[in-house]
């Protein structure tokens, strides 16, 4: 699949769920950025370790939204797609992901009608299947589209990357590839039809 690389027209936001700095999910989230970007969209990373979210909460949101709060919102408002890899914490997804899920929901929910390529990678043989699990059920109480097929559980991920970072595993990495292109050609449906 190519696009004109001059001008986007498509914009991704692009979340790990692990706020691990040498987390295997942010270099996979490395992976798919660079295929997003190769594709020929502009692909956005939001840190979540440096955006420093508050918990959600009531009574702050009562009292307007943070200011971390009002820049993550601002930026996923403004894309129209997301690429997340999550990690798998006692078969769910990272407490960080789902509070930045939380605070993209309330009021407006800025998360509607926006698609979604999810993933992940974990050092046991389920590679985040549970969690990709439950964040499916997440997003589509959001009216987010996340494909059925294909899906990629990135298993015993220590030897599904380079010391250095990149993904290695050659059969991951087409099934990525797969994911991202076939995401990326249903967001753009989707654009078209709004239009």
């Amino acid at each position: 699949m190519k696009m004109n690389k001059e001008k986007s027209i498509l914009k991704a936001v692009g979340i790990s769920g692990s706020l691990r700095r040498e987390s295997f999910n942010r270099k996979a989230l490395q992976a798919a950025k660079k295929i997003a970007l190769e594709i020929g969209v502009e692909v956005d990373e939001i840190d979540l370790k440096e955006m420093n979210i508050p918990l959600y909460d009531g009574d702050i949101e009562s009292n307007g939204f943070p200011e971390a709060v009002q820049q993550l919102r601002k930026r996923i408002e403004s894309a129209d797609m997301l690429i997340i890899a999550t990690p798998e914490y006692n078969h769910s997804i990272s407490g960080a992901l789902k509070n930045a899920i939380d605070w993209l929901s309330t009021g407006k929910n800025i998360l509607d009608g926006k698609t979604a390529a999810i993933f992940g990678a974990s050092t046991g043989l389920f590679g985040t299947m549970r969690a990709q699990e439950h964040l499916r059920q997440i997003l589509n109480a959001l009216n987010v589209t996340v494909l059925p097929q294909p899906q990629l559980f990135i298993r015993t991920a220590k030897d599904a990357f380079e010391s250095d970072g990149p993904l290695s595993d050659q059969k991951s990495f087409l099934q990525m590839q797969k994911l991202i292109t076939k995401t990326i050609e249903l967001t753009i449906l989707i654009k078209e039809n709004k239009q």
